[in-house]
């Protein structure tokens, strides 16, 4: 057996397309796993890294909205989907399995050419373009969230990694903290804005961190590789803040934290759910809103805040998550409620519509 994945792009994309690759494997060592990407796409470097083979395709880019530059996208897809297509009859595809983004479209469309059963994921709540059309071609339809309105859409959460699916925080917290260098008893805050940092964030925890210490509560800042790390002063004797340019060990953050400040893609709500870690979310206030989309049903369930960008300030650290960060029991009925919504199995349940796909394909 052979599948494609189409998942290029973004880590948002490539993350989940990496764990379903590994399921795959697990369940079959013998199953061939093509990743479709583009030369310009994180996936040059992921891919690769996983032990996985590259097909590359031309990158084109969609608009996100309906706007005049949708109607060139047919024309400008043509070289694209003849490429698809060429990887697709070389590998003898069994199988296509789409995350969205501009990596996905082509791989759609070949792949209804040719006629290999197409299986599709939506990570976020409010699915793009690419994956609005792909869930046309199949009805095996793999998304996010129960609340989603695409079509055969069933809910089966989102692929992680197995370090972070395995994940037990509790038993590995002391581990965690001495590998940052955290005191092994104090409150912990866990900052990041994703792969690349986020400034917003940055600025406020920067200037909320000696309230932070002076109510006994440790700092670990992921600021993101193009950040410079913040100069905070710090009095001797106060709890740790410990800045970071990039965050590797992400298992060992969350068994380190009790708390989060962070965006809220797909993968991280995903990933904080499943492991039973609360957070304070803050959407990115650009794109259509899907950030929001995502983090809102975790936050409804209890297992989170959730703040705009622009009302985010130092003030509404230290009257909001300071509150929380100091009241274990307010702390466990959050970890608890964000781990009843998370789900852990999405990889293994994904794996099961693909051979669902190939064997109607089959029929």
């Amino acid at each position: 057996m052979h599948v494609v994945v189409a998942g290029g792009g973004t880590a948002g994309h490539i993350e989940p397309a990496l764990a379903l690759a590994d399921a795959l494997r697990r369940r079959d060592p013998t199953v061939g796993i093509t990743a479709l990407g583009t030369e310009r796409g994180l996936e040059t470097r992921l891919v690769p890294e996983r032990g996985y083979e590259l097909g590359l395709i031309p990158a084109v880019p969609l608009p996100r909205k309906p706007t005049p530059e949708l109607f060139t996208v047919p024309g400008r897809l043509r070289g694209t989907v003849k490429a698809a297509e060429e990887i697709l009859e070389r590998t003898k595809a069994d199988c296509l399995v789409g995350f969205g983004g501009y990596v996905a479209m082509p791989g759609y469309l070949a792949a209804k050419r040719l006629r290999v059963p197409i299986v599709v994921h939506e990570a976020n709540a409010r699915p793009g373009l690419a994956n609005r059309i792909g869930a046309r071609y199949t009805r095996f339809v793999a998304v996010s969230t129960p609340e989603s309105k695409l079509r055969h859409a069933r809910y089966v959460g989102i692929p992680l990694r197995r370090s972070i699916a395995t994940l037990d925080r509790a038993g590995a917290r002391h581990e965690a903290r001495a590998f940052f260098g955290l005191d092994a008893n104090l409150p912990t805050l866990l900052v990041s804005g994703g792969s690349q940092g986020a400034r917003r964030l940055n600025e406020v925890v920067a200037a909320a961190v000696p309230v932070l210490q002076r109510s006994g509560v440790q700092v670990l800042h992921a600021v993101g590789p193009k950040n410079e790390l913040p100069q905070v002063d710090t009095m001797p004797g106060m709890p740790p803040y410990i800045p970071l340019s990039y965050v590797d060990r992400m298992d060992l953050a969350y068994a380190a934290a009790d708390m989060m400040l962070c965006r809220a893609g797909a993968m991280t709500v995903a990933e904080l759910s499943a492991v039973g870690l609360p957070a304070a979310y803050v959407p990115l206030p650009i794109g259509n809103g899907e950030q929001r989309l995502n983090a809102q049903p975790l936050v409804r369930a209890g297992g989170g805040l959730l703040i705009d960008d622009a009302e985010l300030t130092p003030e509404w650290v230290r009257g909001n998550v300071l509150p929380v960060l100091t009241d274990p029991g307010r702390l466990l009925a959050m970890s608890r409620a964000a781990a009843e919504f998370g789900r852990r199995d999405a990889d293994d349940l994904l794996v099961g519509m693909v051979y669902e796909a190939i064997a109607a394909r089959r029929a």
